[in-house]
């Protein structure tokens, strides 16, 4: 189906469905086709003590800068190379201790064929994504990924659309199952983030927020009278402690506006330890802030008590400092 330049608003909406339905179904291909190779190919990456090169010309390109991008910031060093420029002069960055990953769909690409003639003779393993495994790079190649499609989104076959899509997912579970063999921890990932919203969503933790200075507290013993300035002062959370500091539960505005509703009258003597809730939502000084967002708003709690491994209060986070921090 096609929609040429007058077509109706339903036709458009149709053949975009058409397209994204067609590349939906070539990964799903792609998924069943997975096998030993594609674990190979993996254990390679893993278990290389140089670099990955990863190259390809035209969208092939494209798509080849984007997996040595994913690669490089999930902690296995990788590098694009030009398959032309590495004949001018750019080879200089290939070792015998790196793998190579080189793109084509039709596995005949010529630009790649000096490029794929220095690496073997340089003793670098090879493998090949292409949509075809019977080609010559496939041959040469160590490992073989078959990135082939029933066919191109293009109405004409020939833009590459779908072959495009399932070599990047191809390259994404490369990137992510290698990550995994190489025990790459969230700390990592945040190492090589450290900019920006993502990298402030890994690194900020409770500690770098939370209130811990002058923060005020209730003793079991405490009446209800004496919660009313400190709730009003912190945000509607004070907790309450015992007498080795540590924490026993925690008073709300909303604790005290429900007694107030229950006993007008004689509310400011009840004793905080008969109101408080004794099994708050707590948080660790070293815990990411952005766990302790997602607890937060999950329970729909504003505060929580910072605590330490053997419960003393330490201090409270708040949600609206979470966010402002930039951990969302």
């Amino acid at each position: 189906m096609t929609a040429p330049r007058h077509a109706s608003d339903d036709a458009l909406l149709a053949e975009g469905r058409r397209v994204v339905d067609l590349e939906a179904a070539a990964l799903g291909d792609l998924s069943a086709r997975l096998d030993d190779e594609f674990v190979r190919a993996c254990r390679l990456v893993a278990g290389a003590s140089g670099r990955i090169i990863v190259s390809g010309i035209g969208k092939s390109g494209i798509v080849a800068r984007k997996i040595a991008a994913t690669l490089t910031s999930t902690g296995t060093p990788a590098t694009f190379l030009h398959p032309v420029e590495g004949l001018h002069g750019d080879l200089g960055v290939v070792s015998a201790q790196d793998v190579a990953l080189l793109l084509s769909k039709s596995g005949e690409t010529s630009e790649l064929a000096g490029l794929l003639d220095y690496l073997l003779r340089l003793g670098v393993p090879v493998v090949a994504l292409t949509g075809r495994p019977d080609s010559s790079l496939a041959r040469h190649a160590k490992v073989v990924l078959d990135c082939s499609v029933a066919e191109e989104a293009c109405p004409m076959d020939l833009a590459p659309t779908s072959s495009t899509t399932v070599t990047q997912a191809l390259g994404d579970a490369l990137a992510v199952v290698v990550l995994q063999l190489k025990d790459f921890a969230p700390e990592d990932f945040a190492r090589y983030h450290p900019g920006g919203a993502l990298g402030r969503k890994l690194t900020v933790r409770v500690r770098d927020v939370m209130v811990d200075s002058g923060y005020p507290f209730l003793e079991l013993d405490a009446t209800m009278r004496a919660a009313v300035v400190p709730i009003a002062e912190q945000r509607g959370t004070v907790p309450v402690v015992d007498d080795r500091g540590r924490l026993a539960g925690v008073v709300t505005a909303g604790d005290l506006t429900r007694l107030i509703e229950r006993d007008e009258a004689g509310w400011a003597s009840v004793p905080v330890k008969d109101v408080m809730s004794r099994q708050p939502l707590i948080a660790g000084p070293d815990e990411r802030g952005a766990a302790v967002v997602h607890r937060l708003e999950d329970r729909g709690y504003m505060a929580a008590p910072v605590v330490d491994d053997e419960g003393r209060l330490l201090g409270v986070v708040h949600l609206h400092d979470l966010m402002r921090a930039g951990v969302v």
